[in-house]
């Protein structure tokens, strides 16, 4: 049987769904907001994720991010918005398929079948990263560095988690942008200048000894041991 994790603040559809997908032999658990979906989907480890873009905590998008960030779930997004420039959004930000409301159970969960096809089953990486002293919490977005929690901005965060996922290691400018930013933010190289720059005075790192940068490539994180 399939785990399925339906993320809508619809409870109408919730449970429509949910009678549905398990009568067709799926195992269905839900949740109302964003914040508890990201929750549901770190512990539980569903084989798909049905999601809606209009949560009423955070947007759907932001949490596909999210999840791209430690899992390679297939994610299918339930929306009404079916307007092409969202559909695009959606699908460059790491949404596997789109479909848009109503829809039919038979379509639903035939679309759910492809996903579960085409799914790794070696996706999953950890939820949580340790570099030295900084602690980073992908879940929840949260990070501490020796103990205290930092105030990062959202891409600030996805910054230093990019770089805690390659520790020790050189990433080049390129990289960063296009994984944190998104493909169409491969020229824009003074972003990280600021964002570096902010972030290594929240560390209390102004002399770039932990976020060190390669005038010529990129950035990496060291840890006082390497």
């Amino acid at each position: 049987m399939s785990q399925i994790l339906i993320v809508d603040d619809d409870p109408d559809l919730l449970n429509a769904c949910t009678v549905g997908l398990e009568a067709l032999g799926h195992v269905v658990r839900t949740a109302e907001t964003g914040n508890e979906g990201l929750t549901e989907a770190a512990i539980r480890a569903p084989d798909i994720i049905v999601l809606d873009l209009g949560l009423p905590d955070l947007d759907g998008l932001e949490v596909c991010k999210r999840v791209r960030s430690w899992s390679d779930v297939p994610i299918i997004v339930l929306s009404a918005d079916g307007s092409e420039d969202r559909k695009v959004e959606a699908l460059d930000d790491g949404v596997d398929d789109y479909m848009t409301k109503p829809f039919g159970m038979r379509e639903l969960d035939a679309r759910l079948r492809v996903a579960l096809r085409h799914r790794r089953t070696d996706d999953e990486r950890p939820t949580e990263l340790d570099v030295g002293p900084l602690h980073l919490d992908l879940v929840h977005h949260e990070a501490t560095f020796e103990g205290t929690a930092l105030d990062l901005a959202p891409k600030e965060f996805d910054f230093l988690a990019y770089l805690a996922r390659h520790v020790g290691k050189v990433c080049t400018r390129r990289m960063i942008l296009e994984s944190v930013w998104g493909p169409g933010y491969a020229k824009e190289q003074h972003y990280l200048k600021v964002y570096a720059y902010r972030i290594r005075r929240k560390l209390g790192d102004e002399r770039g000894q932990f976020l060190q940068s390669d005038p010529s490539v990129g950035y990496r994180l060291v840890a006082p041991d390497h």
